[in-house]
């Protein structure tokens, strides 16, 4: 997921969704090992490829992502362990009242951005992170009057 939402920064959802399958191809199936020992021909090679985001710099970050997401790995035993903390192990339910009201940043994703760089972690700024924490169930930005709302209304 922190691949897509990389890859996603600057561009609208909908057109990697429609690459998600050649994500999914180029990058081995999302396992951060196999992405971690990428060479810098087959970096190179993903530029030529047609189904993904071809910015050199996004494919750059998806290989140094995955050496620092295998780092985590071992400091934490998961990267789960490790992503939970910004919310102290629960989901944050926000329960807005209407879409307007949902941030695009919050001293959450602050915090897991600044702390991702200092891991050696990129296109992790602080809106990337929070698209993150909504698709991966950190945060429920669910309106009160959806039927998917944990709070009052829902």
């Amino acid at each position: 997921m922190l691949t897509l939402e990389g890859a996603q920064a600057g561009l609208s959802w909908s057109t990697i969704l429609k690459r998600r399958d050649g994500y999914r191809h180029a990058f081995d199936d999302f396992e951060p090992r196999k992405v971690a020992a990428f060479s810098e021909e087959k970096i190179s090679s993903l530029l030529s490829d047609e189904r993904i985001i071809r910015n050199r710099m996004k494919v750059q970050s998806a290989v140094n992502n995955a050496r620092a997401f295998v780092r985590v790995q071992q400091e934490f035993g998961t990267f789960n362990a490790y992503i939970w903390q910004f919310v102290g192990g629960k989901p944050k339910v926000n329960c807005p009242a209407t879409l307007a009201g949902i941030p695009a940043e919050t001293a959450e994703s602050r915090a897991m951005s600044k702390d991702l760089k200092r891991r050696g972690f990129s296109f992790v700024g602080p809106t990337v992170c929070y698209a993150f924490m909504q698709a991966c169930g950190l945060v429920d930005d669910h309106t009160v009057d959806c039927f998917k709302a944990r709070c009052q209304g829902g």
